[in-house]
């Protein structure tokens, strides 16, 4: 375990210095969150351990046995009309003590008018982004779990395509007696294989470090997330349109430092009801506009249904005022559908 956490961080800050701030790397996209679970949360969580493999995805750490042969379908109706696609799954492999995950995660910006540097429109184009990732996890004594994603990212915007591979690591700790879990992930360390046009472009990485606790003798739990610990500031900011417009730069060490948290609640309203809260801080930073009020920018929420066979997840995330979308999702459990106990 001292020699996987040894490469993870290694690994991590290596790669980190190479990384881009803010849009400026390529495949943004990796930053969406592909389940309503993670978006309700506030869009970044590494910790939140609970019987829902969209969450996987995220942090192969997350996969165990009792994810066995779970089926998650996501659809996010993003902004501008722009639909998101995605399909988790996790298979226990006893014979190597092993639990391998799958995921496809496919983005459609619709189709659009196929212009010229002047203007002219030369019919139309239909950009997508995906990537389609295998994951392996497997338990280290009581309370550890370990796992690794390999990606393949893919972009087509007509003329301009391009392609990546990538590799997330993940620990996970985790002790059921106290409701309590943790875990340190680095996301999509990797490098380009096709550029778009000749140069060579970061991939989003991000270190991140996270801890999730349920209160015993109240229904609710919390998750505190640390994002981009491989910078200290991260936080964009346009000095000049800044003071043209006499907006503050939020450039203060207190800004810097609450920027790279990410908090949420869990509720749980029952033994087959959960609620979910979470707060985006550098979101909400990000997308004000100097010191207008900005509504519920930042905020998501999110809820959960359980049945026997299935669970209904719903989440909704707020971008500024009046703008803000809806992720729906669903997981199956396919060996209680089979009626054949264990594939």
């Amino acid at each position: 375990m001292k020699f996987l956490f040894s490469f993870v961080f290694s690994i991590a800050f290596f790669i980190s210095g190479a990384q881009t701030l803010g849009g400026n790397s390529a495949y943004n996209f990796l930053k969406l969150p592909s389940t309503p679970l993670l978006a309700a949360a506030g869009g970044v969580n590494t910790s939140y351990k609970t019987n829902e493999v969209g969450l996987t995805a995220n942090n192969p750490a997350l996969l165990d046995e009792s994810l066995h042969s779970q089926l998650n379908l996501s659809f996010n109706n993003f902004l501008s009309g722009i639909k998101i696609f995605s399909l988790t799954g996790a298979y226990q492999y006893d014979r190597y003590n092993t639990i391998f995950g799958g995921h496809i995660y496919f983005v459609d910006y619709g189709t659009m008018p196929y212009t010229d540097a002047a203007g002219n429109v030369n019919g139309d184009f239909h950009p997508v982004d995906f990537v389609v990732q295998v994951s392996a996890a497997r338990k280290y004594l009581e309370n550890w779990n370990y796992g690794a994603s390999l990606k393949f990212i893919s972009s087509d915007y007509k003329l301009y395509k391009s392609s990546a591979l990538a590799l997330d690591f993940g620990i996970l700790y985790s002790d059921s007696a106290k409701n309590l879990s943790a875990s340190v992930l680095a996301k999509n360390m990797g490098f380009q294989t096709k550029t778009y046009a000749g140069d060579a472009e970061d991939i989003p990485f991000d270190f991140q470090i996270g801890v999730t606790k349920r209160l015993e003798k109240a229904p609710l739990g919390f998750s505190l997330t640390a994002q981009h610990l491989h910078r200290f500031n991260i936080l964009y900011n346009d000095g000049a349109f800044n003071a043209e417009n006499n907006f503050p730069s939020g450039n203060d060490f207190f800004n810097k430092l609450l920027n790279h948290f990410v908090v949420a609640s869990h509720i749980y309203l029952g033994n087959n009801l959960e609620a979910t809260l979470g707060y985006n801080r550098l979101r909400r930073q990000e997308l004000n506009i100097g010191s207008a009020g900005n509504g519920l920018n930042g905020f998501s929420m999110g809820l959960r249904i359980k049945f026997s066979k299935l669970q209904i997840l719903y989440a909704r995330s707020n971008y500024q005022r009046n703008v803000s979308y809806n992720q729906l999702g669903l997981t199956l459990s396919l060996k209680e559908f089979s009626g054949l106990g264990k594939l």
